[in-house]
């Protein structure tokens, strides 16, 4: 079984705070609007998505199971 890396763990972590983050109930009822035209609620979604942008990309440096790449490598 390959070394798991320390970081694999990490980037999970993040993904499971991404899914926590985005039940922004918390929100819902905030009618402030940010750079005066768009609601906190938009705003705070937006960023939640660059966030889960930048955190896949993440996934697929540090944590892409390199077996498959041999195996494809193989065939």
């Amino acid at each position: 079984m390959p070394k798991r890396s320390p970081v694999r763990y990490l980037l999970w972590g993040l993904v499971v705070l991404l899914v926590l983050l985005h039940q922004d109930n918390w929100l819902w009822d905030d009618t402030t609007l940010v750079f005066g035209f768009m609601p906190i609620t938009l705003l705070f979604h937006a960023g939640i998505s660059i966030a889960a942008a930048v955190t896949w990309y993440l996934m697929t440096v540090f944590a892409w199971p390199s077996e498959l790449e041999h195996a494809a490598e193989e065939k």
